[in-house]
């Protein structure tokens, strides 16, 4: 039979408190301290109104205006650079994107369509930063071939060279937010030990309320601008390393095309702000040790929304069309990290299917006519 029992922490060594029937208190069975039932009754009562109080005293700020994000350091004056830069349009997907005039974008990198037409460059801000590429074409092409190996059933197109070739690197708009968070958490928190009495399995669990709370700056928290690219597959292929990150200039771009952003900062600032909140709670949660079970009983999180500016991070992306579904690879072009989806050729399949299929026909046919087995049948 199991017994469950929910003690109260001994004061002096936090070990658990037992009722003692002949004293009439609270005995701790480690240090021996011993304390009158309302004292212990009474320390705890103070514990959950300071609780309480902190709480509500995170409730009272998280009231407070947290402000806008601050898209004034944003600008779309290009200077001289203007002068040297050209836009294609993909009339596929509608992907906008913008290069220097010596750089001849012929597919687009997002849907793969052959065809692009000129656009106007204009309406368009100019990025704040820019991380260069880092890794070559080549880089990439070997990254792919690495990802196909041990795939027997991939599609021959993929791995076909003349494809390969067809990788582009492309700048893409990344939203950078700068900000502050404050964190008020309580837990519910337990641990738990079991130990035979004569016959009995004792099971004591001590209870615990576990408050933090804190502070935490962050600078820079990526969000991409595109709806074209997938935020899974942007989340995947960080972190980029931020100490390459440089003043922008239209001298990183030739050979490379650049993605105009088509969600705003606004917008992205939603994704920022989930971001930020998930960070202030883990580095919370981080702090709370030592228990077998941790829960969130509350939760506060208030924001202090900062500066934003604009990037563009260096990204290698091929798309590949098979079975009329678009497969996209994009590898970070400053670390080399790489993701990717791949189909599975069901002509590939059923053949390599068929053959294992038939051979283990064969031997099982040859092990049924001949139980002397094989060796009998060759005359060995």
């Amino acid at each position: 039979m199991a017994v469950q029992v929910t003690n109260y922490q001994c004061p002096a060594c936090n070990g658990p408190l037992q009722f003692d029937g002949p004293s009439g208190k609270l005995a701790c069975e480690y240090c021996g301290s011993t304390y009158p039932v309302a004292e212990i009754e009474a320390m705890y009562a103070e514990k959950d109104a300071k609780a309480a109080g902190n709480m509500a005293a995170a409730e009272a700020k998280r009231g407070e205006d947290a402000g806008e994000w601050n898209l004034s350091g944003l600008n779309d004056d290009w200077g001289a650079d203007a002068q040297g830069m050209k836009a294609y349009n993909c009339p596929s997907c509608g992907a906008e994107l913008i290069c220097d005039a010596t750089t001849a974008a012929t597919s687009c990198p997002y849907c793969g369509n052959p065809t692009v037409v000129p656009g106007q460059f204009q309406g368009m801000l100019k990025p704040d930063f820019v991380i260069p590429f880092k890794l070559k074409k080549a880089d990439a092409i070997a990254a792919l071939k690495k990802h196909y190996e041990g795939k027997p059933l991939l599609p021959g197109v993929f791995k076909d060279e003349n494809h390969l070739e067809e990788i582009k690197g492309v700048y893409v708009p990344f939203w950078l937010f700068d900000g502050e968070g404050e964190g008020d958490v309580s837990y519910d928190a337990t641990r738990t030990r079991t130990y035979r009495d004569g016959d009995e399995e004792v099971t004591e669990t001590d209870h615990y309320d576990v408050y933090r709370s804190g502070y935490v700056a962050f600078e820079r928290i990526p969000v991409d601008g595109s709806s074209k690219m997938p935020d899974d597959y942007m989340d995947s292929i960080e972190p980029f390393n931020y100490a390459d990150l440089t003043a922008f200039s239209a001298a990183y771009l030739p050979g490379f095309l650049a993605d105009k952003y088509d969600v705003s900062a606004e917008e992205s600032g939603r994704r920022a702000d989930a971001r930020a909140e998930n960070t202030v709670e883990s580095c919370l949660r981080d702090t709370v040790r030592g228990y077998d079970t941790v829960s969130v009983r509350q939760r506060h999180i208030r924001l202090h929304r900062g500066e934003v500016k604009y990037a563009l991070l260096p990204v290698w992306l091929l798309t590949t069309k098979w079975n009329d579904q678009n497969y996209l690879f994009a590898m970070n072009g400053q670390t080399g990290k790489f993701v990717g989806n791949l189909p599975v050729d069901k002509g590939k399949k059923w053949r390599m299917f068929a053959l294992v299929y038939g051979v283990t026909a064969v031997v099982t046919a040859l092990a049924v006519l001949f139980p002397g087995g094989l060796l009998n049948l060759l005359g060995m």
